[in-house]
C-alpha cells in the first residue's frame, strides 16, 4: 500500500528528564520541584521517586542504540533546568550541560534528530523557594536558562520546543494539587498560566536570539464532547473545551483568553495586562506539538470546579489504565482542530501513547502486548487520516520509548515500546516496539491503509 505520509515525515519517540534519567543530584545538579514532592510522604504511589527511574543518565548510549535499531528518525527529551543551573539562575553548571552536549551529539552519529523540551515540569527547587511560577520574575528565569542551552546546543539542533503541557503545570500542579509542587489555589492557578505563556514568550525570544531555528510549544489536547444534546451538557463542553484545549492556545493564536475563563474563575480571575498579551501573541510558536491521549464525554456537573463539567464513561468503548478511552478519530479530530482554528501551523503528535498492563518481567525475551499495538497502530492511521484531509503535521513521537517513572502514579503505569525491569534495570523491546519498528520502516506504508 502507498504509504499516506509525506517523504520528510519524521517518526520518533518521547521522554522526559525526570521520569528516566535518575541521579537527580548528580555532578552537581540541583534538586528540583518533582524531586522534592516524590520525597513527600503520600505524594505518590508506594513512595517512588526518580532517584533511579530508568538509569538513563549513565545508560543513556544503550538507549540511544535501542533508537537505532527501531529505525527512528528522532527523539524528543527534555532537559532538565536544574542540572543546568542548579539554583535556577546564576552559576551555570558545566557537568550538567555536557550531559545533553554528549547526548545529541550520541544521536546525531546514529542518524536521529535531536527534539529537544526546556521544560517538562521539573522546576529548580531552588526557584520554587523564590515563588516558581508564582514570581513575575519567572519569564526572566527561565529566559536566561534558554539562552544557555540553546548557546551550547543550538548548532546542532534545529526545532526547539519550550513548555510541555503547561496545562498540567497550571491545573494539576495548582488546582488540584495532584503533582508538583502540590498546590489547591485558584487565586494562584491564572496567575501560573499567564507567567507560563510569559515565560513561553521570554524563552522564544532568548532562543530566536541565540539562534534557534524554530521554537514551538508542546500542548496536550482532548476532545470534550457533551454526553447529550441538553443545553447543560453541551455548555459544560463549551466550558471543559475552553478550560483544557483553548486557555494556551487562544492567547499564542488571538491575543486573549477564552471569556469562559473568567466565568469559570469569578474574581479570582485576573485582568491581564493588554502588553502581556501582546507580549504573548508576538511569540507565536513556529510550530505547535500536540500530545493526545485519549477523548472525553462531559456532563454538566455544577460542583464541579471550575469547569462544572464531569468525566462520564462510554459503554462499549476500551479503556487504558490510567481509564482514558481510546479513540483513535479523536486524534485525527484535534489536529484538524487546531489547523482550523488557529490559522494552519505546522502540527507535530509529540506524544501519543497508552497504558496497559504488562508484567514485571519479560518472559523469553519477549513482552506480548497487543492492546499497544492495536493502539498505536490505529493512532498513526488517524495521523493519516489529518494528513490526508489537510493538516500540516511534521512527524509523530511515540509515548514513551521507555517505561518509566509516570509522575504520582510512580511505577505502577507502563507506557513504554521497551519494557524495563525496574529490579535489574534490563530493557527488552515490546511487540509494540516491533509493530512500530516496521511502521518507521515502511514509512507507514505496513499500516495497510
Amino acid at each position: 500500500m502507498p504509504s499516506p505520509f509525506p517523504p520528510s515525515f519524521a517518526w520518533g519517540a518521547a521522554t522526559s528528564a525526570y521520569q528516566i534519567e535518575g541521579s537527580p543530584l548528580a555532578d552537581g545538579a540541583g534538586a528540583s520541584i518533582w524531586h522534592r514532592f516524590a520525597h513527600t510522604p503520600g505524594r505518590t504511589a508506594d513512595g517512588a521517586t526518580g532517584d533511579v527511574a530508568c538509569d538513563h543518565y549513565r545508560q543513556w548510549r544503550g538507549d540511544l542504540d535501542l533508537m537505532a535499531g527501531l529505525g527512528l528518525d528522532a527523539y524528543r527529551f527534555s532537559v532538565a533546568w536544574g542540572r543546568v543551573f542548579p539554583q535556577g539562575t546564576g552559576p551555570l553548571n558545566p557537568a550538567g550541560l555536557a550531559f545533553y552536549d554528549r547526548l545529541v551529539d550520541g544521536l546525531l552519529e546514529r542518524g536521529i534528530r535531536p527534539f529537544p523540551t526546556l521544560y517538562h515540569w521539573d522546576l529548580p527547587a531552588a526557584l520554587d523557594d523564590r515563588g516558581g511560577w508564582l514570581n513575575p520574575d519567572a519569564a526572566g528565569w527561565f529566559a536566561d536558562y534558554a539562552d544557555a542551552v540553546v548557546r551550547r546546543l543550538g548548532d546542532r539542533v534545529d526545532a526547539w520546543t519550550t513548555l510541555n503541557e503547561p496545562w498540567v503545570s497550571f491545573h494539576d500542579g495548582y488546582v488540584t494539587g495532584d503533582l508538583a509542587p502540590g498546590h489547591r489555589n485558584a487565586f494562584e492557578a491564572p496567575r501560573v498560566a499567564h507567567h507560563l505563556l510569559l515565560a513561553h514568550a521570554a524563552g522564544a525570544e532568548a532562543a530566536r536570539a541565540a539562534g534557534a531555528g524554530e521554537v514551538g510549544i508542546v500542548v496536550n489536547l482532548t476532545p470534550r464532547v457533551p454526553a447529550t444534546d441538553t443545553p447543560g451538557d453541551q455548555a459544560a463542553a463549551r466550558r471543559a473545551d475552553a478550560y483544557l484545549n483553548r486557555l494556551f492556545l487562544d492567547p499564542l493564536f488571538r491575543g486573549r483568553y477564552p471569556e469562559e475563563m473568567a466565568e469559570m474563575f469569578g474574581r479570582a480571575w485576573p485582568d491581564f495586562p493588554a502588553a502581556d498579551l501582546a507580549r504573548i501573541a508576538s511569540a507565536r510558536p513556529d510550530f505547535v506539538g500536540v500530545n493526545y491521549y485519549l477523548r472525553e464525554t462531559v456532563r454538566d456537573a455544577p460542583g464541579a470546579w471550575p469547569a462544572r463539567a464531569e468525566t462520564v464513561r462510554q459503554p462499549g468503548s476500551t479503556y487504558t489504565e490510567m481509564g482514558w478511552e481510546v479513540h483513535p478519530p479523536g486524534l485525527t479530530d484535534t489536529l484538524l482542530w487546531v489547523a482550523e482554528t488557529y490559522g494552519g501551523p505546522p502540527l507535530w503528535v509529540t506524544e501519543n501513547g497508552a497504558a496497559f498492563y504488562d508484567p514485571p518481567r519479560a518472559h523469553s525475551g519477549r513482552v506480548h502486548d497487543p492492546l499497544r499495538v492495536r493502539y498505536l497502530r490505529d493512532h498513526v492511521g488517524a495521523v493519516g487520516d489529518a494528513i490526508a484531509r489537510g493538516a500540516d503535521v511534521r512527524g509523530y513521537f511515540a509515548w514513551s520509548l521507555l517505561d518509566n517513572f509516570e509522575w504520582a502514579h510512580g511505577y505502577t503505569k507502563r507506557f513504554g515500546l521497551v519494557h524495563v525491569d525496574y529490579e535489574t534495570l534490563a530493557r527488552t523491546p515490546k511487540d509494540s516496539a516491533r509493530a512500530y519498528a516496521e511502521i518507521v520502516r515502511s514509512h507507514g506504508a505496513a499500516l495497510g491503509r
